[in-house]
């Protein structure tokens, strides 16, 4: 039995070093240390051999199974390492090259246009005062004086959660405008000292939704940022000279702006501003409508009736506020004809910023 043995590991290192792939090696295993292999044999074999025997052949056996497993063990090593070799030389990595560049992600322009207005105004003293999306007919409309009949008020014009006959005068409805946050911040200012309420400097930035047809020129939802100074002594000279200056930082220091007579509930006198074409130098264009100037906000003092609303008496204070929408400018600073660029998602559009 010994001399068997001997010859199961003399043939079995031989078939070993023979083997040149996985599965021959598989193979190997198989018949060299399977279950219905020679070596298995013996030990199922034990029982018939002569008590005085047993020990010796079953020390044997575990020696030559070691042996082999061993073998096998070493044998796949060596062909791992082999597959390495293999590989490294047929596969050069050229650990010089530059990498591969990760797309890096970017600010979207009307954001860059928005952050441009906060960091003009910031400079000028504004603060940002952030008011709510949803709105009440109340703060939307009534405090901001807009007459009963005004055709924003109506349900084709605005987007309205609940309606007058849920809430009688006073619906719920996506805020058409920022100016609900005028109302709302005076009256937070005023509420510690209503006899001497402290000024106003601010700039009200957000989201305003109306039932709009979408074109290139009008978004159901868009961007606004409103402004409003409340204090002693406020006169049109000082909305004047802030807003030229602000055109002058947004647009260049050479920017010809003009006001132009015109009407809004909330403030009187009212006007809109206009700045020369960049297009046509003020010559006019089909981009200015042969007219040389574009409209970039509307403004106006604040009417008396605001500021009452808002806890400011109108015999002592005055104020001037303007709104302007961000998507506006970005599309006259970069000569885009299709406001729904903005929202459409498209890498090709927004990677040019």
């Amino acid at each position: 039995m010994l001399d068997k043995l001997n010859e199961i590991q003399e043939t079995g290192l031989a078939a070993l070093a023979a083997t040149s792939d996985q599965e021959t090696l598989n193979q190997w295993k198989i018949s060299y240390l399977g279950r219905n292999s020679a070596i298995m044999d013996v030990f199922k074999n034990m029982g018939s051999l002569p008590k005085e025997q047993r020990g010796a052949v079953g020390r044997a056996a575990n020696q030559v199974k070691t042996a082999l497993e061993s073998a096998y063990d070493q044998k796949i090593e060596a062909m791992e390492q082999a597959a390495l070799q293999r590989s490294l030389s047929e596969e050069r990595l050229d650990v010089t090259m530059p990498g591969r560049a990760i797309p890096r992600g970017r600010l979207h322009p009307v954001t860059r246009t928005l952050r441009e207005i906060y960091r003009v105004f910031g400079d000028m003293g504004f603060q940002i005062y952030r008011s709510r999306e949803v709105e009440t007919d109340e703060f939307n409309f009534q405090l901001l004086n807009f007459p009963p009949n005004h055709p924003a008020r109506e349900m084709q014009d605005s987007f309205y959660i609940h309606s007058q006959e849920e809430r009688g005068d006073n619906p719920i409805l996506l805020r058409t405008h920022t100016s609900p946050g005028q109302i709302r911040a005076m009256r937070e200012m005023s509420v510690e000292n209503p006899d001497n309420p402290p000024p106003v400097r601010i700039i009200l930035p957000g989201m305003c939704y109306r039932y709009e047809q979408v074109s290139a020129r009008y978004e159901s939802q868009f961007t606004q940022v409103e402004g409003l100074a409340v204090g002693d002594d406020i006169t049109f000279s000082d909305l004047k000279g802030t807003l030229s200056d602000f055109a002058r930082r947004m647009f260049g220091q050479n920017v010809h702006t003009r006001f132009r007579a015109s009407h809004f509930p909330f403030t009187e006198p009212s006007a809109e501003m206009d700045v020369e074409c960049f297009l046509c130098g003020g010559e006019g264009c089909q981009v200015c409508k042969k007219t040389g100037w574009l409209e970039i906000l509307g403004c106006g003092m604040v009417h008396p009736v605001v500021l009452e609303n808002g806890g400011y008496d109108p015999e002592r204070y005055t104020g001037y506020a303007f709104g302007m929408g961000p998507e506006r400018i970005t599309m006259l600073r970069h000569h885009i004809e299709d406001i729904r660029y903005f929202w459409a998602n498209d890498l090709r559009f927004l990677e040019q910023f």
